[in-house]
């Protein structure tokens, strides 16, 4: 048991990472389900009714929170487990509305935690611990485990550069663990680079409360990703960060917050330029990801990806990542 089990009812220490467009309501469910911690994935595109609709999804059979931020509103579930969270981006224009809509739900689909990362989380993070929910933070170096401990986040996810995703790329997961533990006496959890239960012992070992994990759970049937790149990511051997998949679409994340993903043709061509990037390129890139070519679609994984295998299910991933003993 850990801080983190003790306080959202959960019996692994294991969460689910928010991962828009796989971490969907069906997933989240399963990984809670099977006693850790699932949470909902949201990007800018996805509406205040969406998130309802997954919450509703991922909560179904809730029952009030008994445990420590019961007082505070928040609600989880009983011990077999249907606790869940959502993440939000702090720098999307929706962010205010996704706030709304979240705090608008009631008791039976409330999430037990909500995660804001990547950007100004202060105001986020007030209003909505303000509310009575739970909020936890990504934070990738010294300035972010700052801001973070600063807005008072409950919870610390600890992202190292070899984590799948968007986040930074500047420390390693040891590397930002350490630096968070040793500023902050909220919960830390660790995330980048964890594929199985020793990864999860060895960064408990290290004095984190838990595992922040989406690698692993990339080919589950339950998320909201195609059979055909669940497929593809099965059979990955290797990632890399850049900006490519974001510039090539036009996305507006902030220049520090790049992405790692599973290693293309298109992606090695064009990493470490993205900025030369032609309108060619990106008119390529649009008509691959439009026939589901999975060389362009964007794959994102983290180190470790060549472990897994497809297809598989969330319940198998949370008994293959929970330590033994």
């Amino acid at each position: 048991m850990s801080a983190l089990t003790d306080t959202f009812g959960i019996t692994t220490p294991i969460v689910l990472a928010p991962m828009a467009g796989v971490a969907g309501g069906r997933l989240a469910h399963a990984v809670s389900s099977a006693g850790g911690l699932g949470m909902i994935g949201t990007s800018g595109s996805f509406s205040p009714d969406w998130i309802r609709e997954q919450a509703a999804i991922a909560g179904e059979g809730a029952t009030p929170l008994r445990g420590a931020h019961a007082e505070r509103g928040t609600h989880s579930v009983a011990p077999q487990g249907t606790a869940f969270g959502i993440g939000l981006m702090a720098w999307v224009p929706q962010l205010p509305a996704q706030i709304e809509a979240i705090l608008a739900l009631g008791v039976e689909d409330r999430p037990a935690l909500v995660s804001v990362s990547f950007g100004d989380v202060a105001g986020p993070i007030r209003t909505l611990r303000e509310a009575g929910l739970a909020v936890a933070c990504q934070v990738g170096n010294a300035a972010d485990v700052a801001a973070a401990t600063a807005a008072g986040a409950d919870v610390i996810v600890a992202r190292g550069g070899e984590g799948g995703g968007h986040g930074r790329n500047e420390m390693a997961t040891g590397e930002i663990l350490a630096l968070a533990l040793d500023e902050t006496d909220a919960p830390v959890l660790a995330a980048g680079g964890i594929a199985d239960a020793a990864d999860v012992s060895r960064v408990m070992t290290a004095g984190a409360a838990g595992a922040w994990c989406g690698t692993a759970f990339l080919t589950c049937r339950e998320g909201e990703n195609t059979p055909e790149a669940r497929a593809a990511i099965g059979r990955a051997q290797a990632t890399r960060y850049s900006r490519v998949h974001d510039v090539a679409q036009d996305l507006a994340w902030p220049r520090e917050f790049g992405g790692r993903a599973v290693t293309t043709p298109f992606l090695e061509q064009w990493a470490d330029r993205e900025d030369e990037m032609t309108d060619a390129a990106r008119a390529e890139h649009a008509a691959g990801k439009e026939r589901g070519d999975t060389d362009y679609t964007p794959l994102y994984a983290g180190v470790g990806v060549d472990r897994l295998s497809a297809p598989t299910d969330a319940a198998s991933v949370v008994t293959a990542l929970t330590p033994r003993g």
